[in-house]
């Protein structure tokens, strides 16, 4: 493989609010061989490709934290999970081009319809993943196979359904038969004021699965669901839309990471006028989308507090969102009180924390060659992760 310096750029990594300019960076074979200041390259490879860096930012390939590789979001995401299998698998490679031209080079696919392609009938995620590996052109997957929820939560096909505690889990131990990387349980039940699980059992699910070397997550858009996680342990909390301080506090105390998706609600708000959403409907739906969203924001503010771990996702294909949106995100963690290098951290190394991957959301010598250049300073402007200029 053919060496490339990138001469002259600077260097956000987000694990420092200050950028670190006038930076080289030799890669080869997949590798970063070195990085060094611009005066100080010494002599190059024999064929190297000099790329001009100067006036733009080098950051670390982005991991989206939640994300549905196999729906295609837009306001009719619900209904898209019924498509056949080979359409939800075109999707997926439509989602994986989106992510790979916007930096993304890691997917956290937190639930994808089960149906049978290829000969095998399991969550669609789980092939998307095999067939990606080694490719350059596409992120890297860890997948958690499909939604584990009660009888009613998610429409008819979308998940694996438990009625009481042993079959929680049984179709927790399923999944990883199946060869998912982790579990996903699904914490919204019926009821709002109670979670469909107690921690009992949840926590019943995390010691199983932790034997087996896996995690567990949790959708969990209430209060009830959260607190639950908490109490069981869970390794993450999806959404965390509405959190308190003792929850928060818990959270940090059993390092229960917080996985925000508020792009969610900033893609309602770009629909809320002209389609009838899910959950939001009448006059008033974008006065109700704005409450929602500052109430999730308030959540991000008190698991900051606390000390809890945060990544960032889009929830792209399980909400409204698209594959290349994640920079909503940084943006909207930013708004909600976020530095903007601990908004760049959420959806870098933080998420390579979650998923148990070192190398993943970090640029080191002697590491992968996975980052993208931006135009603009992502440590005071959020929205310079937009403005991607080249993947290497």
């Amino acid at each position: 493989m053919p060496s490339t310096l990138y001469r002259d750029g600077a260097l956000a990594d987000g694990r420092s609010p200050r950028l670190r300019v006038g930076v080289s960076l030799l890669t080869e074979d997949g590798l970063i061989r070195w990085i060094r200041p611009a005066g100080d390259e010494g002599d190059l490879p024999p064929g190297c490709e000099v790329v001009d860096a100067g006036g733009t930012t080098i950051v670390p390939g982005l991991v989206d934290g939640h994300s549905h590789l196999t729906l295609p979001g837009g306001s009719h995401w619900i209904a898209r999970g019924a498509d056949p299998a080979e359409t939800l698998v075109a999707v997926a490679e439509s989602n994986g081009e989106l992510q790979h031209r916007s930096g993304v080079r890691w997917a956290r696919d937190v639930g994808a319809p089960r149906r049978e392609h290829d000969g095998v009938e399991r969550a669609l995620s789980i092939g998307v993943r095999d067939r990606w590996r080694g490719r350059r052109d596409r992120p890297y997957v860890r997948a958690a196979g499909t939604w584990i929820t009660v009888a009613g939560a998610l429409p008819d096909g979308l998940s694996v359904e438990a009625r009481d505690a042993d079959e929680l889990l049984a179709a927790a131990a399923g999944q990883l038969d199946d060869g998912a990387d982790f579990v996903k349980l699904y914490l919204d039940g019926p009821d709002p004021e109670t979670a469909p699980w107690t921690a009992a059992e949840v926590r019943r699910v995390v010691e199983a699965v932790h034997a087996r070397g896996a995690k567990v997550t949790a959708h969990s858009s209430r209060l009830s669901g959260a607190r639950v996680c908490a109490e069981a342990g869970t390794d993450s909390i999806e959404h965390g839309f509405e959190l308190d301080a003792d929850v928060t506090r818990l959270m940090a105390e059993r390092g229960v990471a917080l996985v925000t998706t508020l792009t969610v609600m900033k893609s309602w708000l770009t629909f809320s006028t002209t389609t009838t959403l899910p959950r939001f409907t009448g006059p008033d739906s974008r006065t109700r989308i704005l409450d929602r969203l500052e109430l999730a924001r308030h959540s991000v503010r008190l698991a900051r507090a606390a000390g809890v771990a945060i990544v960032g996702g889009t929830d792209f294909g399980g909400g409204s969102a698209r594959a290349n949106q994640l920079p909503w995100e940084v943006e909207s963690l930013a708004e909600a009180g976020l530095e903007p290098w601990e908004a760049l951290a959420a959806v870098t190394w933080r998420g390579g924390e979650l998923l148990g991957e070192p190398e993943a959301g970090v640029i080191r010598e002697g590491g992968p060659a996975d980052f993208s250049l931006v135009h603009g300073d992502p440590l005071s402007d959020p929205t310079a992760l937009w403005r991607v200029w080249r993947v290497a």
